[in-house]
């Protein structure tokens, strides 16, 4: 059950585990099932829901896109950061942050996906775009028509490389004909989602496995944790892992029976 767990977290997708006495009769797509070996019997479906990091996104500019962009993305369960030289609370209320100076936006270095959004339409441009490849997302997009984004580039090839350059998205967001502030974020939300995705999809997913602090309690097959098990025996020179004091009991009382399913080294 710990391994599904730690699965679970690892892809972020949810599994739905079940503990039975019969595990051949609960066989069905998408299931996994265990022995169960609780003496009075019955059976459990298991939910395993990861909760995970909320994504970042940090928001370059104060125009009525950039303040939509930050509201719809929070209502999405993003964490919002906005950065504008005069941008404050007031204007940015659901923000999780929200900084003057680019430099004093520090966000830690993690595995959880980072997009930035440069709107700052006219207004600091070249400097907003700069300020967000310092911080490395995972999506950068510019708000911008493709003849001003044109004369950015020009700007910014002095400083930054093209292979850099060519992974910015502007006119940030996907086609959707989108027309004022919120239709052009979410547009933009909709590209951010589609991009997350496709990464996520292209990641190798993570197999469920047998660690080396881990081993298989030899009476139901569940996955124990080594370090600091409650439950163990030694047996033929061996260690044993259980995962109560029942599975422990039934070993002992009858250790070839178990022997050949045991996953122990």
């Amino acid at each position: 059950m710990t391994s599904e767990a730690r699965a679970a977290l690892e892809d972020g997708q949810p599994r739905l585990v079940s503990l039975d006495p019969d595990p051949e009769s609960q066989r069905r797509p998408g299931l996994r099932v265990f022995p169960m070996t609780c003496h009075s019997g019955g059976s459990v479906e298991i939910h395993i829901q990861p909760v995970l990091p909320a994504p970042r996104l940090i928001v370059y500019g104060v125009a009525p896109t950039a303040r939509a962009l930050a509201r719809l993305a929070k209502a999405m369960g993003y964490a919002v950061y906005a950065v504008d030289p005069v941008a404050d609370a007031s204007a940015f209320p659901a923000a999780d942050a929200v900084e003057t100076d680019p430099a004093a936006l520090r966000l830690p270095a993690t595995s959880v996906p980072l997009c930035a959004v440069v709107a700052t339409q006219g207004q600091w441009d070249e400097e907003a775009v700069l300020a967000a490849l310092a911080q490395d997302p995972d999506y950068l997009g510019v708000v911008a028509s493709p003849k001003r984004f044109a004369q950015m580039r020009e700007v910014l090839a002095t400083r930054v490389g093209d292979a850099i350059l060519d992974g910015i998205r502007s006119p940030a967001g996907l086609d959707l004909g989108a027309v004022g502030p919120e239709e052009i974020a979410l547009s933009i939300l909709a590209e951010m989602v589609k991009e997350r995705r496709a990464a996520a999809a292209r990641a190798p997913r993570p197999a469920v496995t047998l660690l080396g602090d881990e081993a298989l309690d030899p009476v139901c097959g569940m996955t124990v944790s080594v370090a600091g098990a409650a439950h163990r025996a030694q047996h033929g020179g061996r260690d044993f892992y259980f995962c109560c004091a029942g599975c422990r009991e039934r070993f002992l009382a009858s250790p070839e029976r178990y022997l050949a399913v045991s996953a122990a080294p």
